[in-house]
């Protein structure tokens, strides 16, 4: 076999903060309920899903597997290792595109009351895989899923 890719790991910490205008009590319902999480997370309606399967409690898996239109394969795979209600959720994830593994990261997300609103704040340790992905790209990426979670926590508000 013929691997001419040069090998590489970039390790890099990330974290985004948001406050939503809703309780945590909302916030933790669109995080961990499967109905509530289809509606915000994942790629859109530019993503055509193949697989997709949520189990959220400690062990528990994450799968969404599609393509982009007119794009790559994509594949996202998750483990929960820890969850404490309504505080705090923490995972493993493994990024893919077609079929080349792009990262692997670890995740927490803790949520708090901040008067009548919920803070978020999302941690992420990642190592990415031979240049094949950047973290700008990623951090980039979270901030436009947490703008969607923005979006549907505050749709009829």
């Amino acid at each position: 076999m013929n691997d001419t890719i040069e090998r590489s790991q970039t390790h890099a910490t990330f974290v985004v903060e948001r406050t939503y205008p809703v309780p945590v009590a909302e916030v933790w319902h669109a995080l961990s309920d499967n109905d509530a999480r289809d509606q915000w997370f994942g790629g859109g309606p530019a993503f055509e899903v193949g697989h997709k399967s949520h189990d959220f409690r400690v062990g528990g898996r994450a799968v969404e597997e599609g393509q982009w239109h007119g794009g790559p394969r994509s594949r996202f795979e998750s483990t929960y290792t820890d969850i404490v209600d309504r505080c705090r959720i923490v995972f493993t994830y493994d990024m893919w595109i077609d079929d080349r593994h792009l990262s692997t990261s670890l995740t927490t997300i803790a949520v708090e009351p901040d008067g009548d609103a919920t803070r978020l704040t999302y941690t992420e340790q990642g190592v990415h895989f031979d240049g094949l992905d950047s973290v700008e790209g990623r951090e980039e990426g979270t901030r436009a899923i947490l703008d969607g979670l923005a979006s549907f926590l505050t749709r009829d508000r």
